[in-house]
């Protein structure tokens, strides 16, 4: 098995590319869903806490304080388990969007050591220190600021400069961790004695620095810093670790000289390109986030005001500079909040949503107006607040002229805005999500086809609605049984909603199968006979008639003609 697989030759040597000058920082915050919670209570908690999430329907701790982590806990461990060691352990439910939220919020921190910090979800920050480590005094100085930082913040941040990423992402986390022992069946003293031997005596050069603050890798020497480090830390899945184990390699030192295309094909391209990338082979650049589009604007009055004139006039100050910032990056508005704050500290708030993207003051202004009266002023308003929650691109117009600029004002009075413009006045009354408009659905099943959307987030269907062969009711409702004979013949009298009624008419039948391609529960009772009915009181009635399937079927009510 070893001889395959090549462990007793050791000529073939991976080639080294010069590496780069480039400095990356890991900050990795192994605690962070739990001590953003314990920064919430402003207090530091006598008894161990953890986080609790759910994985594979199991309850399992997701992050532990250190009192926790004294205590014996770790991460992963079962609820159950947990709470049986101790019973004292106070939890709290993980809430992702809250700490990638605060994550965000640590990366603008991390901004002020280098301008390219990008996210490593859920609990980590990278960083390209190249040319910034002297503003600090040099990369021990930083880690010391770094440190210091989050010491004040509560955090626990476990640090590691490198050459590379993936270098900097290892020693971060396994620095001064042991390469775990790993027994199976496997007879370790099958691999060749000579290789033993000759790795016994192997010396490693260039090994990282462990300082108070962290670890730094001397520049150049990733080979080094990474030797002693468990397989785990070259970002390698957990079952290739588990089948290099087996095969006695336990440490990167182990699969560093191991030929490339044996190990590319044993364990896949994307093994080989980890290691690669930690060791400086393959590029693996810092994307740093672009700082999000803010639109905002704010007027703070000297005196108090309270009467609903001045709010307008207010707004009317702030609203055009608002639209000037968003024409300058051709977006429109599609949700805006205006924030009224009180003299006593209370803010009221007015959320306005759109129809279509727009940065036009006259288009939004009416829908202000529509809600001004929501805002209560009480002992006066010190400051008004707008901004621009969400925004789209808009496309600009090139006028050539009159007839341009004419074509141009027909558009805006188009139907289609006046439309648009008309739902954003209803969704100021009555809520964005409130207004709907029904579009053609692809399906022959009378209550599938239509589909039911909110009319500011849809566009109307370009084409006129498409026509049934057959009348279809203006109301639909859950099909209701019917007390009638079991025969696909109409009958002449039925019994329905409590009422024995009398056939005068019926027309029909029109037969509709179920969608064979879904199970839907609702036409277990098998293919549909519909038929029209008008009753001896006038009322016409969608009625069908079920021939059974998985269920039996019978006589049903649908919906209802005017």
């Amino acid at each position: 098995m070893f001889g395959r697989f090549g462990l007793g030759v050791m000529r073939t040597k991976w080639e080294h590319m010069p590496m780069s000058h480039r400095r990356i920082l890991s900050l990795w915050f192994p605690r962070l869903a739990a001590e953003r919670v314990l920064r919430q209570r402003r207090a530091t908690l006598p008894m161990p806490f953890a986080v609790v999430g759910d994985q594979n329907g199991a309850q399992v701790l997701v992050s532990i304080c250190a009192l926790a982590e004294g205590a014996g806990l770790r991460q992963g461990q079962p609820l159950r388990d947990a709470t049986a060691m101790v019973p004292g352990l106070l939890t709290r439910a993980a809430d992702p969007l809250a700490e990638a939220d605060f994550l965000t919020h640590l990366r603008r921190w991390a901004g002020k050591f280098s301008p390219w910090v990008a996210e490593e979800a859920p609990d980590a920050l990278v960083i390209d220190l190249t040319g910034c480590a002297h503003l600090f005094g040099g990369e021990a100085a930083l880690l010391a600021q770094a440190e210091q930082d989050c010491a004040d913040l509560g955090l626990t941040v476990r640090a590691a400069v490198a050459d590379t990423r993936g270098a900097a992402w290892a020693l971060a986390r396994f620095a001064g961790e042991l390469a775990r022992p790993h027994r199976n069946g496997d007879a370790i003293a099958q691999e060749a004695r000579a290789t033993r031997s000759r790795a016994a005596k192997r010396r490693v050069e260039g090994a990282a620095v462990a300082v108070a603050q962290g670890v730094i890798a001397p520049p150049g020497q990733m080979r080094g810093a990474l030797a002693d480090l468990p397989l785990p830390a070259l970002r390698l899945p957990p079952q290739v670790v588990e089948s290099l184990n087996r095969l006695g390699l336990r440490r990167v030192r182990d699969v560093v000289d191991l030929p490339r295309a044996a190990f590319a094909r044993r364990f896949g391209a994307d093994s080989l390109r980890r290691l690669d990338q930690a060791l400086g082979l393959e590029a693996e650049p810092v994307a740093p986030a672009r700082a999000p589009l803010h639109f905002a604007t704010r007027l703070t009055f000297p005196d108090p005001i309270g009467l609903t004139e001045d709010i307008t006039q207010g707004l009317d100050r702030i609203l055009p500079p608002l639209c000037e910032k968003l024409r300058a990056q051709a977006r429109g508005a599609r949700r805006l909040r205006l924030e009224a704050w009180r003299s006593d500290g209370r803010v009221e708030r007015l959320d306005i949503g759109l129809a279509r993207p727009t940065d036009e003051a006259q288009a939004i202004r009416p829908l202000i107006l529509l809600r001004l009266d929501k805002i209560d002023p009480g002992f006066g308003i010190d400051c008004l607040r707008l901004e621009a929650l969400e925004t789209e691109p808009l496309h600009a117009l090139q006028h050539r002229g009159q007839l341009a600029a004419n074509v141009a004002a027909q558009d805006r009075n188009a139907p289609s805005h006046a439309l648009a413009d008309l739902i954003g006045r209803l969704g100021a009354r009555l809520g964005t999500e409130a207004v709907t408009r029904l579009h053609p659905s692809d399906s022959h099943i009378p209550e599938k086809s239509a589909q039911t959307l909110a009319a500011a987030w849809s566009e109307p269907h370009p084409e006129p609605w498409p026509k049934c062969h057959a009348p279809r009711p203006i109301l639909l409702w859950t099909p209701e049984p019917v007390r009638a004979p079991d025969d696909p013949t109409p009958p002449a009298q039925f019994r329905w909603r409590r009422r024995d009624l009398a056939t005068r008419v019926a027309a029909g039948p029109e037969r509709i199968a179920p969608e064979w391609w879904f199970d839907d529960p609702d036409w277990r009772t098998g293919p549909r006979d519909y038929w029209r009915v008008e009753v001896g009181a006038g009322e016409r009635l969608w009625m069908y008639f079920a021939h059974g399937s998985d269920i039996p079927g019978g006589w049903f009510c649908h919906g209802g003609f005017r």
